[in-house]
């Protein structure tokens, strides 16, 4: 957490810049609180954490100091195992894949589809009484479009097994049609 003057978009001083310029170059994942908005937060957590300046980085709850630190810390390279990490959108991807054994990414989930594809594809995964986890694309952009490149897959839904891709709904209704679909859901070819 970044106690700074401003938000990233807009530092209200050349301190609080040059943190958030720093610690965006390095991947930080970071959130940040406007100290200008909040007069009581402002004043206590000078005296909280007994630093008299801001900006303030604090990771997992802990001081870790101001932007003199930081510079410090860059220069001898230790930042980057003393700040986590934001997820590399490839990574994230092959976490959200292998979330369930067998994983649909659609518009909706399995309460609602929010088109007509993803209705189909519910109905034929509701049918087969497997086990199945759902992503709404429609929620994350970033997954929507990432997902896209990285199964080299253009369309919604995807249905993906033990972290492979199967297809969508064109395949998987072909792999129902042929009796395949039940042992390729179990994983079995």
């Amino acid at each position: 957490m970044l106690f700074m003057k401003g938000s990233p978009k807009e530092p209200r001083c050349g301190f609080s810049k040059q943190m958030v310029e720093i610690l965006s170059r390095h991947g930080v994942a970071f959130s940040t609180f406007d100290i200008f908005s909040d007069e009581e937060v402002r004043q206590g957590l000078k005296t909280f954490s007994n630093w008299p300046t801001y900006p303030q980085l604090y990771v997992a709850g802990e001081l870790i100091g101001g932007l003199d630190i930081v510079k410090e810390l860059e220069a001898s390279g230790e930042l980057d195992t003393v700040c986590p990490k934001a997820q590399k959108l490839e990574d994230r991807l092959k976490s959200l894949i292998n979330k369930a054994p067998v994983m649909l990414f659609m518009k909706g989930n399995k309460q609602m589809a929010k088109c007509g594809f993803s209705k189909q594809i519910l109905e034929i995964m509701n049918s087969t009484g497997v086990d199945y986890e759902t992503f709404d694309i429609l929620e994350d952009e970033e997954v929507r479009q990432g997902l896209k490149s990285f199964s080299n897959w253009p369309t919604y839904p995807q249905l993906y097994v033990k972290g492979e891709l199967v297809g969508g709904l064109d395949i998987v209704k072909e792999l129902k049609e042929s009796g395949e679909l039940l042992p390729a859901l179990k994983g079995e070819n």
